[in-house]
């Protein structure tokens, strides 16, 4: 899908860290791990997926085994080697296709508040992610942009967390945010889960109502010694409003 735009602000560091963001998000959604992993000598890269933050979408087609072939390639450009591959949410279904596609190019694998295949666990799941695909196809990203940031930061303490993800929401090309949303609806990885043979650990946010807990449980249980540790208090964006909790048990694991 052509050149994706990366935040690579250690670039002598060793091993990579392949940083992947969730949907309608960016490479700067991960800036609260950057120095943590900067301090124990690894190179944060953080790209853009196409269509999103500075990356172009080419319109020809938006799926992740493309994605996949997009980030190898910078790979490729950047000379890293083998990496490690953390994925968030979208960004974490994009990890397991990098996996399956590249096994030899990652070292450890983290996969953050994400599913193999996507089964809302009660009605009012079901209704969010119903309400989000009539919205984004009709009536558009600004719109969008208010649901997902209310569901993700529903504190009264997170007011500039729900700004910020508006506003990187409603910036995404459209067309990209759309075919990546069905994309995520239609995915299906379980039945390859057992191919992955990489280190992998799950995290999950104790109060994710987006993807619960036990979703995520399903993929330790396809993936050989793969683990799970759930954050208390955290909720689908655990990167974000639990960072230090979230920063410990992943260099931990790294």
């Amino acid at each position: 899908m052509g050149k994706l735009h990366y935040l690579d602000p250690n670039p002598n560091g060793t091993p990579a860290v392949l940083l992947l963001h969730g949907l309608g998000a960016d490479g700067s959604s991960w800036a609260l791990q950057f120095e943590q992993l900067i301090s124990a000598g690894m190179r944060p890269i953080a790209p853009d997926s196409p269509g999103f933050g500075n990356s172009r979408y080419d319109g020809l087609g938006w799926n992740f085994p493309r994605v996949a072939a997009d980030l190898a390639a910078l790979l490729d450009e950047l000379n890293t080697g083998p990496v490690h591959v953390i994925g968030l949410s979208m960004g974490g279904v994009i990890a397991q296709q990098f996996a399956l596609n590249y096994p030899s190019r990652i070292r450890k694998l983290v996969l953050v508040s994400t599913f193999s295949v996507l089964r809302p666990a009660n009605i009012s799941q079901w209704l969010y992610f119903a309400q989000r695909a009539v919205v984004v196809h009709i009536v558009g990203l600004a719109t969008q942009s208010r649901i997902v940031a209310k569901r993700v930061f529903p504190g009264p303490e997170q007011n500039e967390l729900r700004e910020m993800a508006e506003k990187q929401i409603s910036s995404a090309d459209p067309r990209a945010y759309r075919a990546a949303m069905r994309q995520l609806g239609l995915v299906n990885l379980k039945p390859r889960l057992k191919e992955i043979k990489n280190p992998t650990l799950v995290i999950s946010g104790a109060d994710d109502s987006t993807v619960s807990p036990a979703l995520q449980k399903e993929l330790t249980d396809c993936i050989a010694g793969a683990r799970q540790v759930i954050i208390p208090g955290a909720g689908h964006a655990v990167a974000i409003d639990q960072f230090a909790a979230f920063n410990r048990e992943l260099l931990q694991f790294l």
